[in-house]
């Protein structure tokens, strides 16, 4: 299949992509975006906090959640580790309970992985505590509850999303790259079976289609099918971010190519945020996704993002396969 990528001319989010006729009807279409598109699916858990009815519109989500102070809060005197605990079996508890509590994540790596790891006793209950650069450009790596294999990857500065301006600053920590990093730990999760980079995908949500107040990036399989429609059209990928023709479940993308070994020398945060027009102006309503590539025999990565509209989308959790199938067919 080739690839007839338009190039992109929006303005601002009001106009932001979606699928024309010449696209017709989704190739394919994920059980779990089609439960987002309906108002079920979706939450920084996946297949955890199904969307309720206040997160059907932006402006709902936002009046549910305006209890929830985002950003540097002020540092609490001691950090409760059992409390951290509770969160932490907060995620495993019924969707509605681990809905209800968006600091879930943020408690648990707070709270429990970085006062362990700073006191030399492991980052339990993370898989790794990266604090070489002090805790204001730390990540953890944590085993998410669903998934065979799945890993977030958690700054352990309080960071709300995609749209905090922090993650635009200069010392923004490096949560890409240190989520494909964990490619082993994903790996060995599967038996130690070793993926191509094509087989895995980086994906972070937008602030409408997630249920946690800490920025998260999900480090899992990719679905075999989109990585197909990818390989398909890597050739007419250049660094330049146009709209896809072919929509990857179910929605019109934009894509970019970068080179990159490791993502260690780029940040796909900033790449969306000066390369479409209007999107720094509303950061909240992408998401964005980085799946491993190579061109022209060297390594890289296929840039992805797509912005929420009351019709869907801003999840791109949604090209991810939690069951990792790719991995049964993969060399």
């Amino acid at each position: 299949m080739g690839c007839d990528l338009q190039a992109m001319d929006r303005d601002d989010f009001a106009s932001a992509p979606r699928p024309t006729a010449a696209l017709g009807a989704p190739s394919w279409r994920s059980e779990g975006e089609a439960r987002h598109a309906a108002g079920r699916g979706g939450g920084a858990i996946a297949g955890q906090g199904g969307a309720t009815e206040l997160e059907k519109t932006p402006q709902a989500l936002e009046k549910a959640r305006n209890r929830i102070a985002f950003g540097e809060p002020a540092r609490p005197a001691r950090r409760s580790a059992f409390a951290a605990l509770v969160a932490f079996a907060a995620l495993a508890a019924p969707a509605g309970r681990a809905a209800a509590d968006p600091d879930a994540l943020w408690r648990i790596v707070h709270g429990a992985c970085v006062v362990h790891a700073e006191a030399g006793e492991g980052p339990r209950p993370c898989e790794q505590v990266d604090l070489a650069r002090g805790e204001a450009e730390g990540v953890a790596i944590l085993k998410d509850i669903n998934g065979v294999a799945q890993m977030l990857a958690i700054p352990t500065r309080r960071i709300a999303g995609v749209e905090d301006p922090q993650m635009l600053a200069a010392d923004a920590p490096p949560a890409f790259a240190e989520a494909w990093a964990a490619k082993p730990l994903l790996e060995a999760r599967l038996g130690g079976k070793q993926l191509p980079r094509e087989a895995v995908a980086l994906a972070l949500n937008s602030k409408w289609a997630r249920s946690q107040g800490q920025l998260h990036i999900h480090v899992d399989c990719l679905r075999p099918e989109v990585a197909e429609a990818l390989e398909a059209n890597r050739a007419a990928l250049t660094g330049t971010w146009r709209a896809m023709t072919v929509p990857l479940s179910g929605r019109t993308y934009f894509a970019r190519r970068l080179d990159s070994a490791d993502l260690a020398d780029a940040e796909p945060i900033k790449l969306l945020a000066d390369g479409i027009e209007g999107a720094k102006a509303d950061m909240g309503a992408w998401t964005l996704a980085a799946v491993g590539a190579e061109f022209d025999g060297k390594p890289g990565f296929v840039l992805l993002a797509n912005a929420f509209s009351l019709a869907g989308g801003g999840h791109a959790e949604d090209l991810q396969d939690h069951d990792c199938a790719i991995a049964k067919v993969a060399p």
